[in-house]
Formats: C-alpha cells, structure tokens, sequence
C-alpha cells in the first residue's frame, strides 16, 4: 500500500516505514506530525482525490534536522574578468512515515455498497424516454 501526498509543497510517494527527507519543517526532533493533502492512495484499488482524498491522513515521526549536500554555484563572463563563486547547502528534515490513516475506509463503503445492490432491487435503469424524445426531435 502507498500514497502520494504533498509535504512542504511537493508531491512524494510514501509507504508504511519509510525514511525520506523532506524541506525543513516545524517541530523538534521525536514529534509527530500528520499531512491532510493525500493526492492518491492504492490500497487493492485506487483512490484518487480531487484534489485531495478526504478522511486520510499520514502521520510521520520527525528523525532529524540536517543539511544537504553543497551545491555549488558558478557563474562566468568570458572575456570580462567576472567570475563568481557561491555555495548552498539546502535544510532538509528526514522524517519516517508511521501509518497511513483512514486508508481501509473508503474499501469498506465500497463493500458497503455491493452488497446493498446484491440485497436489494436491481438498480435502476436510466428512462427510456429522453432516448426516444430526442430521436423524435431529430426525424
């Protein structure tokens, strides 16, 4: 089972377990924090939100706060005595993703509905009526 949710934003796929780094977020070290905006989760079958998946949430545990590689940024003019020299290293957070929440709710509703259609009445078929108004329209 996995998700796309957005964290800090941009779009990451994440799984039960998982470690990754995302930008610096708030909190310290050993807290817990939870993302609201899941795009997608596939659990068997696939959800997806419009824009976001209501009633799931993944919840992550902050491990660390550290920086990233440095980066080096090097810019030049030929010919003109211009060069210039700078460095960034980016502040990342790794976190690692506790559980997906909510995530077996949406197969239940849809069991849910199986089986009233399998006790119930046939569903409704769409009327016939509109089909035929508009072939009498067209002849």
């Amino acid at each position: 089972m996995f998700a796309i949710v957005e964290i800090a934003g941009l779009q990451y796929k994440v799984e039960q377990n998982q470690k990754l780094f995302v930008n610096r977020l708030k909190g310290e070290k050993g807290d817990k924090v939870s993302f609201e905006k899941v795009l997608l989760t596939v659990n068997g079958t696939v959800t997806v939100g419009a824009p976001a998946v209501s009633g799931i949430a993944v919840e992550a545990e902050i491990l660390d706060h550290v920086q990233a590689d440095k980066v080096i940024v090097f810019k030049k003019k030929r010919r003109k005595g211009y060069k210039v020299k700078n460095g960034h290293r980016q502040q990342l957070t790794q976190i690692q993703i506790v559980s997906i929440a909510g995530a077996e709710a949406p197969k239940a509703k849809k069991a849910a509905k199986k089986e009233t259609t399998e006790e119930g009445a046939e569903p409704a078929k769409k009327p016939a009526a509109k089909k035929t108004a508009k072939k009498e329209t067209e002849e």
